[in-house]
């Protein structure tokens, strides 16, 4: 695709989201129809985003991983994620970063959450300048814990790593 650099095996198309070669997504997760959210286990803001995500994503179209996992790492490597301080989502052959991901998610929930997908609108830079201010102060907003969280047994194997 014209305008795209090569990054190892994955190909760069902004700083919103990369597209991952659809061999290793492959490897990476059998079936491409279920998005992989990666997020922070340590942050209360975080997990309550997951717990909110389980509770509305009617069709399990999502599983789960903490950024602290080795599943996580072993995905993430080659996208030069630059830490924790992103929700990142994984569909449908590309990885979206930030306030991108987060909008990709809710369109996938049940109603009214998809209509939130009208801030797309909204200029990228704007909508993770406000990301990055949560982001950024989470932990003292919202609290950390010690340990990621522990799945139930109902929902234990919508989680990876």
């Amino acid at each position: 695709m014209p305008g795209t650099r090569p990054l190892h095996d994955f190909t760069m198309y902004s700083k919103s989201h990369i597209e991952i070669d659809p061999g290793r997504q492959a490897s990476v997760l059998a079936d491409p129809d279920i998005g992989v959210i990666f997020f922070d286990g340590l942050c209360n803001l975080c997990n309550g985003w997951v717990r909110f995500v389980l509770k509305r994503d009617v069709s399990a179209a999502f599983r789960f991983a903490p950024l602290q996992s080795d599943f996580a790492s072993e995905v993430l490597q080659e996208t030069q994620h630059d830490g924790l301080d992103s929700i990142v989502l994984l569909t449908d052959g590309k990885i979206f970063f930030k306030s991108t991901a987060v909008l990709r998610i809710v369109r996938r929930l049940r109603l009214p959450w998809p209509l939130l997908w009208i801030l797309m609108v909204i200029p990228r830079a704007i909508r993770d300048f406000v990301y990055d201010i949560v982001a950024h102060n989470r932990y003292r907003w919202f609290g950390r814990r010690e340990e990621c969280m522990i799945p139930s047994p109902e929902i234990r194997e919508r989680f990876l790593g």
